[in-house]
């Protein structure tokens, strides 16, 4: 397991932590029946399942262009300080930790509290507008998902190429996609699984706190491979073989 994959490995993780986090989560319900123009019983009856994957798809792609854009511009930015690459690694790993320990609740930074979510009263008619909706939740900040995707742009700002970064955004994009989309399949079987989770969301949070912590302390002293030969003693070998 190479030091890309444990970093893909770690933006997917992140991506469905910010699914699981306490202003996503619990909303999931919402946002379907908003971008799909359904009730939650025609959702839960599965009335119109293609429609309604549909609007899933396109509010997924919407949100994600907005996160991989992001990636490309701070990997962009990264290029031109490319000759202090290890006072970058080490100024977005204390980065990443603040935001860390914001998450896992050791202390709270009041700009993270502070919700920015663009909020539509009507939205915009069609399937177009379901990717409006997308690209606006996307482009919103939300106290939960701003410390974890911004840990993740830091991440984007110190690698090699542009391109790495847009792939950690779009492997970011997908762990948090992926859910949502199999929320949007099974709506019954999510809510049946939300009463029983959702005295865990604080757990989730403080988790993805520890992660990142965990992130910007191998960033800031320069053994990131650590985490690769861990990861790597719990790879099956079938996997090993294939990447």
């Amino acid at each position: 397991m190479t030091e890309v994959d444990v970093g893909i490995f770690i933006a997917f993780t992140a991506g469905v932590f910010s699914f699981l986090s306490p202003c996503v989560l619990p909303l999931v319900p919402s946002y379907l029946t908003f971008v799909t123009g359904m009730s939650l019983e025609d959702l839960q009856a599965g009335v119109d399942r293609r429609a309604t994957m549909t609007h899933a798809l396109l509010f997924v792609a919407g949100f994600s262009a907005i996160f991989i854009i992001l990636g490309a511009g701070a990997s962009f930015l990264g290029q031109f300080f490319r000759q202090y690459e290890v006072w970058i690694a080490r100024i977005g790993g204390l980065i990443i930790i603040l935001l860390g320990l914001h998450l896992a609740g050791v202390f709270r930074i009041a700009p993270l509290l502070r919700e920015k979510r663009v909020h539509l009263s009507d939205k915009p008619a069609g399937y177009l507008g379901t990717l409006g909706v997308g690209m606006a939740f996307g482009a919103g900040w939300t106290p939960c998902i701003g410390p974890i995707l911004g840990a993740i742009l830091t991440y984007g700002f110190s690698q090699d190429t542009m391109w790495a970064g847009v792939g950690l955004l779009t492997v970011y994009s997908a762990g948090l996609a992926v859910p949502f989309l199999l929320s949007a399949l099974a709506l019954d079987w999510f809510l049946k699984a939300f009463q029983r989770f959702r005295t865990w969301i604080p757990v989730v949070e403080r988790a993805s706190g520890v992660l990142l912590v965990v992130l910007g302390l191998l960033l800031i002293t320069g053994r990131f491979t650590v985490l690769t030969s861990v990861l790597t003693r719990f790879t099956p070998d079938f996997i090993l073989e294939r990447i």
